[in-house]
Formats: C-alpha cells, structure tokens, sequence
C-alpha cells in the first residue's frame, strides 16, 4: 500500500472523529444555546449534559494549546499560517467555554433564588 494514501486516510478519519466529537458536544450544550431566557429551562434535566459538554470544550482546549505550544511540523510558512489559526481556535474555543460556563451559573443562581422559601 502506498504510504500516501495511508496518510490520507488517517488524516481523514482524523478529520471524521473531531467533526463527530464535535457535533456531539453541540448536541450536549444545545439546551443552553438555544434557550432566550436562561430561567426558562429546568436546570436538573440538562445538567449533566452541559457538565459533559463543557468537559468535552475543555479536552480539546487543551489538545489545542499543547499542538499551538508544541507544534510537530516546524517548517516555515506553514507553521506560521497554522500557528495563527490555531490561536484564533484556540481563542474561540475559550471563549464557547466561559459563555457556557456562565450560562450554567446563572441558571444555578436563578434556580437556588426561585426555590429558597420567601418569609
């Protein structure tokens, strides 16, 4: 077998699984980005869905940080042109991961302030 269309592959089955990890981290968070009021969602059936989504986001920040800071191919142009768009990435990434985060806080305050007894 030919040793490129080996590596073809590879990198498309690369491709394939970070795409579908990727749909499935969206299809984990989905509940939070789609909802116009945070309130409105019952915070106990999507809990663990978002924990696992963000922990998800969190994985492939870090994947993303140690390929920025340890980067295997060192040549040139590519490097330069790849290091950028990983750092615009990267930088999303951080960003989907602290609007989520703060999703999940304000939905735990508005429900700990809706549920304690009023006197």
């Amino acid at each position: 077998m030919d040793t490129s269309k080996f590596l073809n592959i590879k990198i498309l089955g690369r491709g394939v699984f970070v795409a579908a990890l990727w749909a499935f981290t969206i299809w984990l968070v989905y509940p939070l980005l789609t909802v116009r009021s945070v309130g409105a969602i019952a915070p106990r059936e999507y809990i663990f869905r978002t924990v696992l989504g963000i922990g998800i986001m969190i994985i492939l920040f870090g994947k993303t940080v140690t390929d920025l800071l340890f980067p295997h191919d060192l040549s040139g142009k590519k490097a330069v042109l790849y290091s950028v768009f990983l750092a615009l990435y990267g930088l999303a990434l951080l960003s989907g991961i602290v609007f989520m985060i703060t999703r999940v806080i304000i939905v735990y305050l508005n429900t700990s302030i809706s549920s304690t007894p009023q006197i």
